[in-house]
């Protein structure tokens, strides 16, 4: 956020090569009332975090002689700002490795500016969370919006996972919207269209296995051996199941 006169704007970075689409989006979203900054390499990327905090980064895949993805994890081991990416190839294997390195969503080039207002708004509201207490632990008034999992606590409005020994489990918002859907209906197949419906909002085509790939890094990081999972088990010609008894608190 950025504080401007008195108010909070919302600080948004748009990563793209093409300075036509950089012009187009900055106009359109500062319109929004967003704060846009604009960057077309890995250095220009590295140089606006070093200025300022941002709330969400459009970052494009495809970037003259930078690689979007290895920018997008450069990003994600210091910060856990939401990234959507910018794309123009139809390759799932994209698509799932952005995934596997926490993208929150995908747009396609050409894009309708109205859709990536949609998208950057619906990013945000997940990613929005409660402020912490000073214990570290959700503010919450409502205690039924913890759930429990074998030690673990799961806190959905906060987003915020502690495990066992209470130390919180950084995750993206896809693995929280993954989270979720299965901690909210435990002991129940799930198949990968219904989750999919579930974090995404929308009907997904039965041939895209994105879902799989937030499935294995969730699995990385709530279970002690992924290769032996737990808690997220496959459910043969059917999807996966939480398996764990979840009680609300």
């Amino acid at each position: 956020m950025v504080e401007e006169a008195g108010q909070r704007r919302t600080a948004i970075l748009v990563v793209d090569d093409d300075p036509q689409i950089r012009k187009l989006l900055r106009h359109y979203l500062e319109a929004e009332g967003f704060v846009i900054d604009e960057a077309s390499t890995g250095s220009d990327v590295d140089a606006a975090f070093g200025r300022r905090t941002y709330d969400l980064v459009l970052l494009d895949i495809l970037l003259g002689n930078d690689n979007g993805l290895e920018i997008a994890h450069a990003i994600r081991t210091s910060h856990r700002t939401p990234i959507i990416f910018l794309t123009g190839k139809g390759d799932v294997v994209d698509r799932i490795v952005g995934l596997e390195l926490g993208a929150d969503d995908y747009i396609a080039k050409p894009f309708h500016l109205r859709e990536v207002l949609a998208r950057i708004r619906c990013v945000l509201r997940r990613t929005a969370s409660s402020q912490p207490d000073r214990n570290g632990l959700p503010a919450f008034s409502d205690a039924a919006d913890c759930l429990h999992f074998e030690g673990w606590r799961f806190y959905p409005s906060a987003r915020m996972l502690l495990d066992p020994g209470g130390s919180e489990k950084e995750l993206t918002t896809g693995e929280f919207d993954l989270l979720s859907a299965f901690t909210r209906r435990p002991q129940r197949p799930l198949s990968r269209d219904q989750l999919m419906t579930l974090i995404k909002g929308k009907a997904w085509s039965p041939y895209d296995r994105a879902i799989d790939a937030q499935v294995r890094r969730l699995r990385k990081k709530i279970e002690m051996d992924p290769s032996t999972p737990k808690f997220i088990k496959t459910v043969r010609g059917v999807g996966y199941m939480f398996a764990a008894d979840v009680h609300a608190h």
